[in-house]
């Protein structure tokens, strides 16, 4: 069974950095495309970077410049690294990956940038 696990997230000051990890397990069949979205209060789920498979990583303009995704050499992990943090990138940060057999979401990891 498939299993992605966030972690990395806290509560850190404005201008500051956290690194997210995400960690598969179970095995995931020919992965296509994997990504960390995040959902603020009261808004709806946003995407934040992703990676196609054999193709370059895509950014969310408001976050391009400050936010690195990577993908570990096994293909199980997946990194966002985030720089000069403000409060609005706080929210629940979620991994993505989508296989030939399914897309898988973990139960995300909380951000909270203070002023």
């Amino acid at each position: 069974q498939v299993q992605l696990v966030e972690s990395g997230g806290g509560l850190v000051q404005a201008g500051g950095s956290l690194r997210l990890v995400c960690a598969a397990s179970g095995g995931i069949f020919r992965i296509s495309f994997m990504g960390w979205y995040r959902q603020a209060p009261g808004k709806q789920r946003e995407l934040v970077a992703g990676i196609i498979s054999g193709d370059r990583p895509d950014y969310a303009d408001s976050v391009k410049g400050r936010f690195t995704i990577s993908g570990g050499n096994a293909k199980n992990t997946l990194y966002l690294q985030m720089n000069s943090l403000t409060p609005e990138d706080t929210a629940v940060y979620y991994c993505r990956f989508n296989g030939a057999l399914g897309t898988y979401w973990g139960q995300g990891t909380q951000v909270t940038v203070s002023s």
